[in-house]
C-alpha cells in the first residue's frame, strides 16, 4: 500500500518558487496567475520563498486523522504484513512530528521509519526499509510484527545533512540554522500577507527590498539545502543523488507487486521520474492507482496525462475542492455512511470506491 501525500513547492513561473509553510489549501493556479501578471511590470529575484500564515493546528489534526487511520488498515492485515510505504515529496517534518505525539500519548503502538538508524547520529540507508519490528511472548512462541510505515522522502528533507559519504537525519531544531533571520523575515512580511489576502490586488503587491547581497547569501545557504528543486535540476551533492534514485527504484519495485494499490494526494505529477516510472508501472495489470485530485480542473488534466490505463482512476469532489480535510472526511476513511462517498466525481466509466481494502486490493 502506497501513498504519495502533498507534493513539494509547484514550479509556477521560471522566476519564483513559493512554499506556503504548513498551508494545506493554497490555490496555486491563481497564484500562478496572479504571479505572472504582477512580474510581468516587476522585477523578481531569481528564487524566492513567501511565508504565509496558515491554521497549524487544523493541519497537525489532519495529519493525526490521516496516520490514524493508515494504522487502522494495517491492523486488517495479517500479522507479519502490517507495513505499508508512505512516499512524500514534501521537506518537512509533520509526519515525525505527529507520529511523536501518537506514540507518547500511548493509544496506538506503531513505528515511523524515516530509513535511518543509530544513536547519537542517525545515518540515512535505504536497506533501512526493509527490516521491521516484531514482538514476541515471553517463552518466544508466537510473535506479532508492530505496525509499520515507512516514511520515504523521495525529494530530500530539511532535516537531512551530508556527513562525508552519508546522509544525516537530525530532527533537532537547535542544530540546524534559520535560512530566512527576523530581519528577511519582516521584509517578506507584507508581501505575503498581502499575497494571501484574496481581497487584495495586484497594484498593492509590495515588492521586498532585498540587497543584492543578501539575495546571493540566501541562494548560497539556499543551495546547501538537501532537497529537490521543481525544476529537472536535482540535488548539488551526489550523495543525495545517489539516495534520490534509491528510492525511486524502491517505488518501483513497490509498484511491480501483486495486488499492489497506490493513491496519490496533492501530487501534480510534475516530476518527470516519477511520471514515466508510474506510467511504465502501469503495464502490472494487478496494480491499482487513485489520484485524488484538488479540483476539477486538475483531474481533468491528470486524466489525459493517463488516458489509455484501465488501472487508474482519477477523483475530484462535485463540489469544493479536495483539500486535506476533504480527503480525509469523503475519501481516505474507514466510515461507509453513504452521505461521505457523495460527490466524489471519477474519471472512469465504471463505478469503483475511492476507499480500499488492503486485504484484498481495491474495493469495488
Amino acid at each position: 500500500m502506497l501513498f504519495i501525500p502533498f507534493s513539494g513547492p509547484t514550479p509556477l513561473t521560471r522566476v519564483a518558487l513559493l512554499a506556503f509553510v504548513g498551508s494545506d489549501t493554497p490555490d496555486w493556479t491563481e497564484i500562478a496567475e496572479r504571479l505572472k501578471r504582477w512580474s510581468s511590470h516587476n522585477v523578481l529575484p531569481p528564487e524566492l520563498i513567501v511565508l504565509a500564515t496558515v491554521d497549524s493546528a487544523r493541519l497537525v489534526e489532519n495529519y493525526r486523522t490521516f496516520i490514524k487511520t493508515v494504522l487502522q488498515l494495517l491492523q486488517r492485515r495479517k500479522s507479519l504484513e502490517r507495513r505499508c510505504n508512505l512516499f512524500t515529496t514534501n521537506y518537512d517534518g509533520c509526519f515525525p512530528l505527529v507520529a511523536d505525539e501518537l506514540v507518547r500519548e500511548g493509544n496506538v503502538d506503531f513505528v515511523l521509519n524515516d530509513g535511518a538508524r543509530g544513536f547519537r547520529r542517525r545515518y540515512l540507508q535505504a536497506r533501512n526499509f526493509n527490516t521491521y519490528l516484531c514482538q514476541t511472548g515471553v517463552f518466544e512462541r508466537h510473535q506479532t510484527s508492530v505496525p509499520q510505515i515507512n516514511l520515504v522522502h523521495v525529494h530530500g528533507s530539511v532535516y537531512w545533512k551530508k556527513d562525508g559519504a552519508s546522509i544525516v537525519v537530525d530532527y533537532d531544531s537547535r542544530s540546524s540554522g534559520d535560512l530566512l533571520d527576523a530581519a528577511a523575515q519582516a521584509k517578506l512580511a507584507p508581501f505575503s500577507a498581502c499575497l494571501a489576502n484574496t481581497e487584495s490586488n495586484l497594484d498593492e503587491l509590495p515588492f521586498p527590498d532585498f540587497t543584492q547581497g543578501e539575495l546571493d547569501a540566501f541562494m548560497s545557504a539556499y543551495h546547501r539545502l538537501p532537497i529537490v528543486n521543481p525544476t529537472k535540476w536535482k540535488f548539488f551533492e551526489t550523495v543525495f543523488e545517489e539516495h534520490y534514485y534509491q528510492m525511486l527504484r524502491m517505488l518501483s519495485y513497490e509498484l511491480e507487486k501483486p495486488n499492489a494499490v497506490l493513491i496519490t494526494f496533492g501530487f501534480s505529477f510534475a516530476d518527470e521520474h516519477i511520471l514515466n516510472l508510474v506510467k511504465r508501472s502501469l503495464a502490472n495489470p494487478h496494480l491499482q492507482v487513485f489520484v485524488c485530485c484538488f479540483s476539477q480542473r486538475s483531474r481533468d488534466k491528470l486524466q489525459l496525462e493517463f488516458k489509455g490505463f484501465d488501472n487508474v482512476r482519477c477523483l475530484a469532489l462535485d463540489e469544493g475542492r479536495m483539500d486535506f480535510s476533504a480527503f480525509n472526511e469523503r475519501v481516505f476513511t474507514l466510515d461507509e455512511s453513504p452521505s461521505l462517498r457523495t460527490g466524489i466525481q471519477q474519471a472512469a466509466n465504471e463505478p469503483i470506491a475511492p476507499v480500499i481494502d488492503l486485504d484484498g486490493g481495491a474495493a469495488a
